[in-house]
Order: C-alpha cells, then sequence, then structure tokens
C-alpha cells in the first residue's frame, strides 16, 4: 500500500518505521524541506517528500502534526491521494502545554472535526491517545490475550475497513469509536486518552466519557483553585 505521512514527530516518525517494517511504501514529509528528513529515510528506506506532495496517489494518508499548524496546511493538502483514500489525523489539542486557544474548539467543535474542516476532507481519529513508544514496540498479532485496543473513530465504509486493518497489522486491536461526530469521546482528558487498554476496557472507557472539557485542556479555565 502506498501511504503519505504529513509530520514526522514522535507519533508521524514511529508510524513511518513501523509501516515501512510491514512492507508499506511510505512518503513521509515535515514542515521544512525534505532533505531535514535523511536521517529518517536511510534508516525506513521512506521517501522523505515535500508536505505538498506526501499525499499524492497515497492509499491512505496520514496527517500527524502539532494542532495550532493545521492551518497553515497547504490548501488541498490531501486531495491527490487515490479516490476514497481515507485520512487518518493523530492530534490532539493541547491549549496550555502547546497550540494556544482555539476558538472553534473551545466553543464546543470536535477537534477532529475541526481537522477535517481545515483540510477540507473527512477523516478518521487514531493513534491520538497512545504513547508513541508503545506504538513503537508493543504490538502483538492478532488473537493475544489483553492486546491493546485503538479506538478509531470515523465514518462506515472502505475506509474504515482499511483503517482498521492498519491499526491490526500493527499488532493493536481496532475499536469502532463511532463517527467523527463522537470522537471527543477520545480526546485528551477522557478516561480512554493514553491508557492501554484491551478491548472491552476501551469501549467501557470510551462510554464514561463526558462532553466537559477539564480545565487542564482548556485555554479559558486556567485550573487553579478558587
Amino acid at each position: 500500500m502506498k501511504i503519505g505521512i504529513i509530520g514526522a514527530g514522535q507519533i508521524g516518525g514511529t508510524l513511518t518505521r513501523r509501516l515501512r517494517e510491514l512492507g508499506h511504501e511510505v512518503a513521509v514529509s515535515n514542515s521544512r524541506s525534505p532533505e531535514t528528513l535523511a536521517d529518517l529515510a536511510d534508516e525506513t528506506g521512506a521517501t522523505a517528500v515535500w508536505a505538498k506532495d506526501a499525499a499524492t496517489d497515497a492509499d491512505l494518508v496520514i496527517v500527524s502534526i502539532p494542532q495550532k499548524n493545521v492551518p497553515d496546511l497547504a490548501d488541498g493538502i490531501v486531495d491527490a491521494r487515490t479516490p476514497g483514500a481515507p485520512v487518518i489525523e493523530t492530534n490532539n489539542y493541547y491549549p496550555q502545554q502547546r497550540d494556544g486557544e482555539i476558538a472553534a474548539i473551545e466553543d464546543g467543535q470536535v477537534e477532529s472535526a475541526w481537522v477535517a474542516e481545515q483540510i477540507g476532507a473527512p477523516v478518521h481519529k487514531v493513534f491520538n491517545g497512545i504513547w508513541w513508544k508503545h506504538l513503537l514496540e508493543n504490538g502483538k498479532p492478532s488473537g493475544t490475550a489483553n492486546r491493546i485496543a485503538l479506538p478509531v473513530a470515523g465514518e462506515d465504509g472502505p475506509g474504515r475497513e482499511l483503517v482498521h486493518g492498519i491499526v491490526d497489522q500493527l499488532g493493536f486491536e481496532p475499536v469502532d469509536a463511532g463517527p467523527i461526530s463522537e470522537s471527543w469521546r477520545q480526546q485528551p482528558g477522557t478516561p480512554v486518552y493514553g491508557k492501554d487498554f484491551d478491548a472491552e476496557r476501551t469501549r467501557e472507557a470510551l462510554q464514561a466519557a463526558t462532553t466537559e472539557r477539564t480545565a487542564e485542556w482548556s485555554a479559558r479555565i486556567d485550573g487553579s483553585p478558587a
């Protein structure tokens, strides 16, 4: 499969390594020139490209960049993918820690819906809540007891099936987390975020989530004691 990755940080770089190990053809980019990814390309056999070219003819596109940088992506950044190819976004909104205030999200827009709006394409949300080192090292074969499960939010159809297949290939149990409108259930601050639960506990944690944005994950509440 041909996969384009926009973002070569901890998650994007880890997915580059793991997907190449699985034999996929990977084009990877960052916010700078392809030359800055020479070491990653040499290590993995991935092709370093400009961000605007990462999605060209790709069967799957992965966007893995700081949330605050999404609006800076080129217009139509994923439009050159193959027709119907799904787009994964792994991003998280960290208002106090990195991103500053994004008004639409603070006003209640679901983080992944905001990303989809910015890039002009529907997305699937996955890989946003697992530590990169566990993504790199803790995958297990299908059927392994207590296999780490990863929630996948997005619309039903062939795109979801492909995304679930990639998650399974990487060694994790894909769990249907509903449409993107429900992806708030796996945002930072929710019971499933940052946990290495199995499939049953992942489903329970998704159901236990609430829409309240806690003080730690808001730009508008400082979280200080009253």
